[in-house]
């Protein structure tokens, strides 16, 4: 371990903060030798956050030569100081969207940890503007059991007053009144807007209020700069710049929830179900929604369809049902409309259906229940992450920073300029079009999927293609097949489905259907190419499996419904004991020797402590969060929550943490455990395991045939390069073909794990929002890009 309390040597990260450092003033000074400017914090920072902010900048100038002067208070023989501290701000302006709760606890801890006091505004701008009782400080304790509350318990609200100068004057005063420079605004491209205007003006405010005598000069210097950082929180998903925002996931679960249930009573009366779901200027969970139910329409507003839309619709239904299909189903964005302009509602399509075909058709508008409900894992995590990375990006500031966003994109953390994003989507909804990265992929793949192609139009194809699951089962294993065969069918190839795995396959279970330890089982099917030349074709693995431990992935299909699965567990056992004296919960994951569920499982759920194979731990380990966990429980918390890993070690078993926890809690709080065990492999698969299974499974099965059509010579296909045998998986930021040959150094064979894993970055995150001392690596933390402007095709632009 380093001095500075950071565990990894060649990595950039927060030092574990030390009680006599939290009182202490630090003035910051960067002097750039080879640009000959100075750069000064504009204001004062505790030695921690100085620390931080230091490293950075040095590692982004390396010409920077660092001096920190420090006055500790506390220390004997110093010059006494006045106390001050780093001043954050969370809020939500308007809106609320599941998962918000979880970035204001991140917020709330993370400034906490770095020495920073942090206030809430209640009820968003309507509560800085009229202050008070409305800006409260928060405590650790003031963000406990919430996590699995959905909308905001901190309020939000529309406020016309700050629309005007003279409300945002006043929201000024009260925040100069209380010190307050630092902003975490959580909402949509308006909220954000608003609050950089705020920025803006912030000056000239601060000179109107010298000029009524309500500041005095000093606190107008002082005060001089707001910083502020945002986290878009969105059920439409509708800004640019992230792949995902918070609540879209949540929004989608009700979605999913709705339509799973529809489809039962739809397959029994033989009936259409028209579902309208939100999105008035963005049919993103439309969309999504369609491609995870294999919805047989969608209309959203950023493809209108063609002239005589109505004619193809009605004839693709007839098709569907023409096959022996029972039901229909047709989703609807809000905000869709025709090529002229005219709106197209859930009852126009009803009547449209009813009049030209005569079925028996049903409307259901979804409305507010979208934004309701509990937050879903993906959503938990996401708001957890972007929280925090808020945190540091304020640490960052400067007075010439911008005012920026942190996003996501594919898998890491990103930060992008404020204004950028809300012009680019400002100038989506003026030309009705979309720039996101991923509602491009997701309307690409849709549009592949869901219309069939008659048998005449289909391309001419000598190739026979196998599907296969191996190993344990997955939720979304049936929408990855589903999407690998119709992607075979539409480029021509026979699809055969090979029934259960390899076995399947040694006994030649093997048949064509119409309209995973599988990581060794490709090795070992690669090595046999050298003496069966029947092998020496091209093939491709997708990773499916609940614990995430295929190599060259950072993500699996099924690994999110095992993680949803995980968390309303967790929070139904920690409800089930409401009205109880205080409790610990010790909870057994699955996952192998991967530590993945447990620890972002744990992170999701809220968990104290998680116990993993890659982080060994000994008796002293154990005592320390025993020690740690008492100390919680004779405050105000009164639940405790431990997840371990079912083989994370083979003499602390979770019967020996069990009686452990029990034994050393004992007159403080008591115990109960729960081993989750297969319901963990159960259940309807998420939206996100539906939507990501069919997005890869068709980008394989595109690849299959790329890969067909190269090495098809002489009236046969004969591959035998490594390129020609490849793992497809999520590597940060997009979807990478990986020859296996080349995964071989990156496998801890034993354990059936990868030797480096992305998600061990998480863990200090988990431990630091469970109170507890650590240090956090930033060295992946999202550094400020530009927005990328993705521009569809003219042929993107045909009816859907």
């Amino acid at each position: 371990m380093c001095r500075d309390g950071s565990r990894r040597t060649g990595r950039r990260s927060l030092p574990t903060p030390q009680n006599n450092e939290r009182n202490c003033i630090t003035c910051v000074t960067c002097a750039v030798s080879a640009r000959g400017f100075t750069v000064v914090t504009p204001r004062p920072v505790n030695v921690y956050s100085a620390r931080l902010l230091c490293s950075i900048l040095q590692e982004r100038q390396p010409s920077m030569s660092t001096v920190i002067s420090t006055r500790c208070p506390s220390s004997p023989g110093r010059h006494q100081t006045q106390q001050e501290v780093l001043l954050l701000l969370p809020f939500l302006p308007f809106f609320f969207v599941a998962g918000m709760n979880a970035a204001v606890r991140a917020v709330v801890r993370m400034g906490i940890y770095v020495g920073a006091k942090v206030y809430f505004i209640h009820e968003g701008y309507q509560g800085m503007v009229d202050g008070g009782d409305n800006i409260k400080e928060a405590t650790w304790e003031s963000v406990s059991s919430m996590l699995q509350v959905g909308g905001t318990v901190i309020g939000s609200a529309r406020c016309k007053e700050f629309r005007a100068h003279e409300g945002r004057l006043k929201a000024a005063h009260n925040l100069v009144q209380r010190g307050i420079t630092n902003l975490c605004v959580i909402g949509g491209d308006g909220s954000l807007t608003g609050a950089n205007l705020f920025r803006e003006e912030w000056s000239g405010l601060l000179a109107e209020l010298v000029q009524q005598g309500l500041i005095d000069e000093e606190a107008s210097q002082k005060y001089s700069a707001l910083h502020i950082v945002g986290m878009v929180g969105s059920i439409d998903n509708d800004f640019c710049g992230t792949d995902m925002t918070i609540g879209t996931d949540s929004a989608l679960h009700r979605i999913i929830e709705v339509v799973d249930a529809i489809m039962t009573t739809a397959q029994s009366h033989q009936r259409t179900f028209v579902l309208e779901v939100m999105g008035r200027h963005c049919g993103y969970l439309a969309l999504v929604s369609a491609l995870a139910c294999g919805a047989d329409w969608v209309l959203i507003p950023e493809m209108p369809p063609e002239d005589g839309w109505e004619e193809k619709m009605c004839q693709k239904l007839s098709a569907t049902r023409s096959r022996g299909s029972r039901l229909n189903i047709i989703i609807v964005a809000e905000g869709a409309t025709d090529r002229h302009g005219k709106a197209i509602t859930s009852s126009i399509v009803k009547d449209l259906v009813v009049s030209r075909l005569g079925f028996d058709t049903r409307v259901t508008i979804l409305g507010h229940v979208q934004r309701g409900g509990t937050p879903s894992a993906f959503d938990r995590i996401l708001a957890s992450r972007m929280g925090v990375e808020a945190v540091l990006a304020l640490l960052e500031t400067t007075a010439n920073t911008p005012a920026c966003v942190v996003s996501l994109c594919g898998n890491q953390s990103v930060r992008l300029p404020l204004m950028e994003c809300v012009q680019m989507v400002v100038a989506r909804r003026a030309h009705a079009v979309c720039f996101c990265r991923s509602f491009e992929n997701n309307l690409k793949t849709y549009k592949l999927l869901a219309h069939r192609k008659p048998e005449s139009e289909l391309p001419h194809s000598n190739f026979n293609v196998a599907v296969l699951n191996v190993g344990a089962p997955a939720a979304g294993m049936n929408a990855a097949v589903r999407s690998a065969v119709r992607v075979g069918i539409s480029e021509g190839h026979k699809m055969f489905a090979v029934s259960d795995g390899f076995e399947g396959f040694h006994k030649g279970q093997i048949k064509e259907i119409k309209w995973a330890d599988a990581y060794l089982g490709l090795m070992e099917l690669l090595e046999a190419r050298g003496k069966y030349d029947e092998f020496c074709v091209p093939m491709v693995m997708v990773p499916s499996t609940v614990s995430n431990n295929v190599p060259g992935s950072d993500l699996s299909i099924g690994a999110d419904t095992a993680l949803n699965a995980i968390t309303d567990t967790c929070d139904r056992i920690k409800q089930s004991a409401s009205g109880t004296k205080r409790r610990v919960f010790i909870i057994e994951t699955m996952g192998g020797y991967c530590g993945y569920l447990a620890s972002v499982g744990g992170l999701a759920a809220g968990a104290d402590a998680a116990y993993i194979y890659e982080e060994p731990f000994d008796i002293r380990d154990l005592q320390a969060n025993v020690e740690h966990l008492t100390q919680k429980m004779k405050t105000s918390i009164q639940r405790g929550l431990v997840l371990r890993n079912e083989n994370c070690n083979e003499n602390y078993t979770t019967d020996f943490i069990y009686q452990l926890y029990s034994e050393e809690g004992r007159g403080v709080f008591d115990c109960r455990k729960n081993v989750l065990g297969h319901m963990q492999q159960g259940g309807a698969p998420s939206p996100f395991d539906r939507n990501f299974g069919t997005k890869i499974a068709a980008k394989a099965m595109q690849w299959i045939s790329k890969k067909l059509a190269e090495t098809y010579r002489q009236g046969r296909v004969f591959a035998n390069t490594e390129d020609s045998a490849c793992l497809l998986g999520m590597r940060r930021r997009a979807l990478i073909f990986q020859p296996v040959v080349q995964l071989k150094a990156e496998t801890d064979f034993v354990h059936r794990i990868p030797k480096e894993q992305w998600w061990l970055k998480l863990r200090p995150l988990m431990k630091i929002l469970a109170k507890y001392r650590t240090s956090y690596d930033v060295s992946d933390s999202g550094q400020l890009e530009h927005v990328v402007h993705n521009r569809p095709k003219e042929s993107d632009a045909s009816a859907i």
